[in-house]
C-alpha cells in the first residue's frame, strides 16, 4: 500500500482543498492529511486561523482516509511516524519544503484549481 501525505491549514475548507485531496490520491493508496497546529499557523502566516486545530481537523476527516495533527516542536516527526511513499504539496506551498527533501521521498506539486477563487485567505471575511 502506498502512503500519500499532504499538508495544510484548511481553514475554511474549500473546492480546492477537495481537488487536492482528489489529486493526491491518485498518487496512491492511502491519503494521510497533516493539519497545521494552529501555533504553526500564527507563525506561518501571521495570524491565527478562523477555526481552531481540532474543528479543522474534523472538517476534512470525512475526505481523506487519515487526518492528523502536525507535531509542534518537531514538524518533519509526522513523516518519521507514518513514512509516506509520497509528498503531495499545494501549488503555492513554499514553507518547509527544503526540509522535506532530507527524507528522499518523491515529492510532487500539485496543479491548482481557480486560485483566483478558492483560496482560504480570499475566502476569510475577517
Amino acid at each position: 500500500m502506498k502512503k500519500v501525505m499532504v499538508f495544510g491549514t484548511f481553514d475554511i475548507l474549500h473546492k480546492g482543498h477537495l481537488n487536492l485531496f482528489q489529486q493526491a490520491k491518485q498518487h496512491g493508496d492511502y491519503l494521510i492529511t497533516v493539519v497545521a497546529r494552529d501555533k504553526t499557523v500564527e507563525k506561518v502566516k501571521g495570524k491565527a486561523p478562523k477555526y481552531n486545530e481540532k474543528e479543522r481537523l474534523k472538517n476534512i476527516k470525512p475526505y481523506v482516509d487519515k487526518a492528523v495533527l502536525g507535531y509542534i516542536n518537531n514538524k518533519y516527526k509526522i513523516i518519521e511516524k507514518y513514512q509516506p511513499g509520497m509528498i503531495c504539496l499545494g501549488y503555492d506551498q513554499k514553507f518547509f519544503l527544503e526540509g522535506l527533501k532530507q527524507f528522499k521521498i518523491p515529492i510532487k506539486k500539485l496543479k491548482s484549481y481557480y486560485p483566483s477563487k478558492y483560496k482560504s485567505s480570499k475566502l476569510r471575511k475577517d
